[in-house]
């Protein structure tokens, strides 16, 4: 098996995006072997959320692996939690709130893959 085709969580080293999640690139076209899009995992801490930001040419699908948070998807504000998945189409204004007393965990996959260059904030970090 090439090397490229695995990843080990223990040696993937995490770094923040443009939202403002920390995130750890489980597989990406920069440094395995796929292609066409990306994995993540992204950690939230209670009471943390990312900024509201949307991708111009990135669908992205979320899977809330541990933790409760809330989404903000255009307009609407729903409750996530374990088990659930959100499909965020291109251009569609996003957000998560960690609403719970544990790390929110999630999976972000992405196609095209995940680029800062593909991330607009539509709102001030601060």
């Amino acid at each position: 098996m090439n090397r490229k085709q695995l990843s080990h969580y223990p040696e993937i080293q995490p770094f923040i995006t443009k939202d403002g999640s920390t995130i750890r690139e489980l597989m990406h076209p920069g440094s395995h072997g796929v292609s066409n899009q990306s994995l993540a995992e992204a950690r939230i801490p209670p009471a943390a959320k990312t900024i509201l930001h949307q991708h111009h040419k990135t669908e992205e699908i979320y899977y809330i692996i541990a933790g409760t948070g809330l989404m903000t998807l255009a307009s609407a504000h729903f409750n996530v939690t374990a088990g659930d998945s959100i499909c965020i189409p291109p251009g569609t204004a996003h957000a998560i709130e960690n609403t719970g007393d544990e790390v929110l965990v999630l999976l972000c996959c992405c196609a095209p893959a995940y680029t800062h260059d593909d991330t607009e904030l539509l709102e001030n970090s601060g």
